[in-house]
């Protein structure tokens, strides 16, 4: 199983939920050996490591963001990931236009995992202040919990 997960830069939201999700999959699902990535539908920040204020804030969670760097969603990606994973409408909307038709069904809003938020972006905290990157932090760890139940769920062992 490989997941992208896509914001607009590749800075804050994506990176993000790159690094809460890889941390919660070793912790909760290592034997589901996912592959996890995440790029930007821009390039505005191509090379770049992530927000420092996306790298503190996970910081403070234990999550280390530091090492990643940020790319812009390629051509190859919809066929190499099997779920494309947009922190927001505006991002998923440009997914579908850039992919080709057969793999639009690999496209999802991120939050679609976590239902009990009434919400369906991740909102951008790039203009915002810290309070911002704290919402998205939380935001992406519901997520990153429903998703992992639902993949727990479906590579459950079957009983003969």
């Amino acid at each position: 199983m490989r997941i992208l997960f896509v914001c607009m830069g590749n800075i804050c939201r994506s990176p993000t939920a790159e690094g809460v999700f890889r941390q919660r999959v070793s912790e909760q699902a290592p034997h589901l050996g996912i592959e996890i990535d995440s790029a930007g539908t821009h390039d505005y920040h191509v090379g770049e490591p992530p927000d420092r204020r996306s790298i503190a804030a996970a910081a403070r969670r234990g999550i280390d963001l530091r090492s990643l760097r940020a790319r812009q969603v390629a051509d190859a990606d919809f066929a190499r990931f099997d779920l494309i994973l947009a922190m927001d409408r505006l991002n998923h909307v440009t997914l579908l236009d850039r992919s080709p038709a057969p793999f639009h069904d690999r496209i999802r809003l991120f939050l679609e995992y976590a239902p009990a938020t009434g919400m369906e972006d991740v909102p951008d905290p790039y203009y915002g202040g810290p309070t911002g990157f704290e919402q998205v932090l939380d935001l992406v760890e519901e997520a990153s919990a429903g998703l992992i139940t639902e993949l727990l769920e479906t590579n459950k062992p079957r009983r003969t």
